[in-house]
């Protein structure tokens, strides 16, 4: 592994502690603003996990929602980095692939899984890794070589890992527990507030 393949942004986004942590501690690898995203990009407060959860298209937004509404999921981690880079660039000679690299600089960039979930469904916690891609884009030659990858690096952790296109995820489901997501704590609003002050005057 050469010393080339470490940028400086990865230390220091190392450093900054992004891609570790668990629950409200969790830091995604990618922000919205690292990534120019062809999707409408969206910041949204995680009930579940009590932070700002990084979607980097209306897709993963979708899903997000599914999984907040899950009884099984208890734990919700995007834009999780395959780290360290040198096991990816290992298993990319491995394969025969191209690594994903920086279009500007040409060195390998840190992948991502878009989520890593954390279930309990009775029997222990366990983790699986969803990569977010609507069907149409499975029919790219490079696009199916990065989800090689990304399936090598989780078959050797031995975590399940599989992708989510549209087809498993009912827009309208999603779009039902949209509505009631900004709302499942009202006591942060101030019309709720001015009620609570106005019965607290009376009592």
């Amino acid at each position: 592994m050469s010393k080339r393949a470490r940028t400086s942004k990865i230390e220091k986004w190392i450093k900054e502690g992004r891609g570790s942590g668990v629950g409200s501690d969790y830091k995604p690898w990618l922000n919205i603003q690292d990534v120019s995203s062809l999707g409408r990009s969206t910041r949204l407060k995680g009930i579940k996990t009590n932070r700002q959860h990084e979607f980097l298209s209306d897709l993963e937004r979708n899903y997000f929602y599914l999984t907040e509404y899950s009884d099984f999921v208890v734990g919700i981690r995007e834009q999780f980095p395959l780290l360290p880079l040198e096991e990816t660039i290992v298993i990319v000679d491995e394969l025969g692939l191209k690594h994903p690299t920086d279009p500007k600089t040409n060195e390998p960039v840190v992948m991502t899984t878009d989520f890593l979930l954390t279930v309990d469904k009775g029997e222990g916690l366990v983790e699986l890794a969803r990569t977010i891609k609507m069907k149409d884009e499975l029919l790219k030659e490079r696009i199916i070589e990065k989800f090689e990858i990304e399936r090598v690096y989780w078959e050797r952790r031995e975590i399940d890992w599989g992708i989510v296109t549209e087809i498993e995820i009912p827009k309208e489901m999603a779009r039902n527990i949209s509505y009631i997501h900004d709302y499942y704590d009202i006591q942060q609003y101030d019309s709720f507030q001015n009620m609570n002050q106005q019965h607290n005057a009376i009592s």
